[in-house]
């Protein structure tokens, strides 16, 4: 008789290498990692608008170097600040590119995930690159405003992309299952949709504004900048009102208390931008107000986002060792 042939068991496979034991230890800094890229994000808006807002926009008169001949900002008897703000606005974007890598290795490391997660850790990086050369473009084209918008409106698609990368890493990997009833989800999912032309219009309001990124530029986005004020003030209006309908249904179904908690961040949120954006109109658009509002529309970005995901849960799959005996949340009658 032929002796059986022997199997090796799992408990004698060959050991994870150096680097695998490596990248498994520091997977335990994905979630600050994945934090501190999504308030770089909203970060790099800020210091973006205070370019635009301080007439910043050429203080570095080309790209990739500041000046001709030199990459990074020198004081000399001819410099102003203006140069200092837009250099620490193209240093912040490095340090995001940093923050960016990290997620990328993090994320895709993680074998104990599925192949669309770990893809996803490369969308910050991969926005990173292209604002930067899209950056570029902007300061060779001497402030075009609509290139200034576009840079703006990719920015706000980061957040929405690094909140949305977030809340995936604390999930688990099985198809999502609503906590809610499908009215509630309805609305959540209706409030996303809203929240674009909010901030899309917002922006053609600055572009069409004072505000185009350096004193000596004079021209602007070709529209009325009063009737664009006004068709944005009505998509403000409109969702106001679904948000206050799924508040309303939220409290009455008694959702769960991630979902209400989510719902009020967002209407202060909201409530904050609305009288920021009142008190900047009829002030004549103080720059400091302005920049607080292009703060308020990155965190109006990142509340609308994550509401939905507050209405449905994910189980562990069974290829991932972190499952647990989570009972899945019933559906909430909506």
């Amino acid at each position: 008789m032929s002796e059986p042939t022997q199997t090796t068991p799992p408990s004698a496979a060959a050991p994870p290498s150096a680097l695998g034991r490596g990248l498994a230890a520091a997977r335990r800094w994905t979630h600050p990692v994945l934090v501190a890229n999504l308030v770089a994000q909203i970060g790099i808006i800020v210091t973006g608008g205070a370019v635009r807002l301080t007439g910043s926009g050429l203080g570095c008169s080309t790209w990739p170097e500041c000046e001709p001949g030199q990459f990074t900002a020198k004081f000399h008897a001819e410099t102003s600040y203006h140069q200092y703000v837009e250099f620490g606005n193209r240093t912040l974007t490095g340090v995001l590119g940093v923050i960016a890598i990290a997620v990328a290795i993090l994320v895709w490391s993680d074998r104990t995930r599925t192949r669309s997660y770990r893809l996803l850790g490369f969308a910050p990086l991969l926005g990173v690159v292209a604002q930067a050369v899209l950056g570029g473009i902007v300061v060779r084209m001497h402030l075009h405003p609509a290139l200034v918008s576009v840079h703006f409106l990719i920015s706000g698609a980061l957040v929405a992309l690094s909140l949305y990368l977030l809340h995936r890493s604390g999930e688990g990997d099985g198809p999502p299952v609503p906590t809610v009833g499908p009215r509630l989800h309805a609305l959540g999912t209706t409030l996303v949709v809203l929240m674009v032309p909010v901030v899309v219009l917002g922006v053609i309001v600055t572009g069409a504004g004072p505000h185009s990124g350096d004193d000596e530029i004079a021209y602007r986005i070709a529209v009325d900048p009063a009737l664009v004020t006004r068709f944005h003030a009505a998509s403000v209006w409109l969702f106001v009102a679904v948000l206050v309908a799924t508040v309303v249904v939220a409290l009455r179904t008694a959702a769960p208390d991630a979902v209400r908690r989510s719902l009020w961040i967002l209407l202060a949120i909201t409530l904050a931008q609305g009288v920021v954006g009142y008190v900047q109109y009829f002030t004549g658009l103080p720059w400091v107000l302005v920049g607080i509002h292009m703060l308020g529309a990155a965190l109006l970005v990142a509340g609308a986002v994550r509401v939905p995901l507050t209405m449905r849960t994910r189980a562990t799959t069974s290829a991932d060792p972190r499952a647990t005996d989570d009972v899945t949340a019933g559906v909430t009658a909506g």
